[in-house]
C-alpha cells in the first residue's frame, strides 16, 4: 500500500472551523463517492485541535502549537500501489471524479501553503 499525506492550509477567507466543517461535510462525501473509480482504499481526515491539552502536550515536547504555520488538517489517501494510482486517469469515470474533487478542493484549500508526500504504509502495533 502507498499513502499520500496532505498537510492542508485553509484559504485565507475561511476560519479553521469553516474549513473543517466544509472538508468534513461537503468534501468527504465526494471522496467517498469517488473512491471506487479512483481506487481509494482508505481516506482519513485529521482535524487540527487547538485545545489546552494540545498546547500543553506541544509545550512539553518543545514544539509550537497554535501559532506560526501549523496546518488546519491532514488527509491520508491510501492506494494499493503507485501503479494503481497511475491507472486513475485511464478511465473516463476516474478522470471525471478526479476533476470533481480538484474543483471542490479549490473552494477551501490554499494549495500554495499546503504540502503533500508519498509514503509506503507500514504499521507499528503497540
Amino acid at each position: 500500500m502507498i499513502r499520500i499525506t496532505y498537510c492542508l492550509h485553509r484559504l485565507p477567507a475561511l476560519t479553521r472551523e469553516e474549513f473543517q466543517r466544509y472538508w468534513r461535510g461537503t468534501h468527504a462525501p465526494l471522496v467517498a463517492a469517488a473512491s471506487e473509480a479512483l481506487g481509494i482504499r482508505r481516506y482519513v481526515q485529521q482535524h487540527t485541535l487547538t485545545s489546552d491539552m494540545a498546547r500543553r502536550f506541544a509545550s512539553a515536547q518543545g514544539i509550537p502549537c497554535g501559532e506560526g504555520e501549523d496546518y488546519d488538517g491532514v488527509a491520508e489517501i491510501w492506494f494499493d500501489s503507485e501503479e494503481a494510482l497511475a491507472r486513475v486517469g485511464e478511465s473516463e469515470e476516474g478522470r471525471r471524479h478526479a476533476a470533481i474533487l480538484a474543483a471542490d478542493e479549490a473552494r477551501f484549500i490554499h494549495f500554495e501553503r499546503s504540502r503533500y508526500f508519498f509514503s509506503a504504509a507500514s504499521e507499528v502495533i503497540v
